[in-house]
């Protein structure tokens, strides 16, 4: 231990035995914590302090600098039950620790933010090294994890545990306002921002906000321009991967969604539950200028553009405006000869 190391300047307390060793940790910075390193890896080396037999604590002072270069103190107690057993807290959280080597990690990677594994492959930097090892997987396609009932293979043990629940139908997630269930938590949480209208993610372009982060990745996508998803089939590119699936059962006629009433097929149940309104005579969207009803959000919006006047959609070849998009490719197709799919 440096001698030039001060003493702590605690008082003595009635409930603190005389015994009791009261040290101070090193000041470090933010940036620089080698001699925290240097300073927990010699107490580790020396012999356990002399405890007292009515299980008091040995208290250690840990002073930080931020960056504006105050002194900030952090306290951390080690409580030792018996001889050989103790355990260091966290005075920031509380959490618990059984080495002091454990509780400097975890100062460094949740207080300060430190991420000191990075990835070889693209730099990308973690607080844990394990968290290192199962993101180079990406990198490598390493998957040494199957499920146990179709044998797909997984780069985490944790995604295997909820792929299962689709064999499975294990929901074991149920939402306390209208009870439907869950496979994975994060999807509960997402969906009981539906009651609590909660939108915490925001798109830095635009400022629309949404429910959960992939939805705003992939709507950040429409402002790049990014469509990583790409048809094997055709070579369409899709910013998102579940349009893709959809897109690719137009070309392997796969229609999973089946209407009971008539027998027609669909790629997609958000389609599929339109098309049931037909029958039921649902029409829960209606036109606040005239009243008239409608199965589809969308076709109200298309309706409503009737009495705004309002033609978005220009045509590349005249330059003529619509106000729908089948109206612009029923128009093409007429006039220019282009034939342009509506998908």
């Amino acid at each position: 231990m440096n001698k030039n190391t001060p003493e702590c300047p605690c008082p003595p307390s009635s409930e603190v035995s005389t015994q009791t060793s009261c040290r101070s940790f090193q000041v470090y910075q933010a940036a620089d914590l080698l001699n925290i390193k240097i300073f927990v890896k010699e107490e580790e080396d020396e012999s356990p302090p002399e405890i007292s037999t009515d299980g008091q604590h040995e208290t250690h002072t840990l002073t930080s600098m931020d960056t504006e270069g105050e002194n900030a103190s952090k306290s951390i107690t080690s409580r030792n039950a018996r001889k050989g057993d103790e355990s260091a807290s966290c005075s920031k959280c509380g959490k618990c620790y059984s080495r002091r080597s454990s509780l400097l990690r975890h100062i460094q990677t949740v207080h300060l933010g430190e991420k000191p594994y990075s990835c070889s492959e693209c730099g990308k930097c973690f607080d844990q090294n394990s968290n290192l090892i199962k993101h180079q997987r990406v990198h490598t396609g390493e998957k040494p994890f199957s499920c146990s009932i179709c044998g797909k293979r997984f780069g985490e043990k944790s995604n295997v545990v909820l792929h299962e629940r689709t064999h499975t139908g294990e929901k074991p997630y149920s939402c306390f306002e209208c009870g439907k269930c869950f496979a994975q938590k994060a999807s509960l949480d997402s969906h009981q921002r539906t009651h609590t209208g909660e939108k915490p993610f925001s798109c830095l372009e635009c400022g629309k906000h949404f429910t959960n982060k992939r939805t705003l990745i992939s709507h950040r996508r429409i402002h790049s321009g990014e469509k990583p998803y790409e048809c094997s089939i055709c070579g369409k590119c899709f910013t998102d991967k579940s349009d893709m699936v959809k897109h690719k059962r137009i070309h392997t006629g796969d229609y999973p969604y089946m209407c009971s009433e008539c027998g027609k097929g669909f790629i997609a149940r958000s389609v599929f539950i339109i098309h049931e309104k037909m029958h039921s005579g649902e029409k829960p969207y209606s036109c606040s200028e005239c009243g008239k009803g409608f199965t589809k959000k969308q076709h109200l919006m298309d309706h409503m553009r009737l009495h705004t006047g309002e033609k978005p959609f220009s045509c590349p070849d005249c330059g003529k405006f619509f106000r729908q998009k089948s109206g612009l490719a029923k128009h093409r197709r007429k006039m220019h000869r282009i034939e342009v799919p509506i998908i």
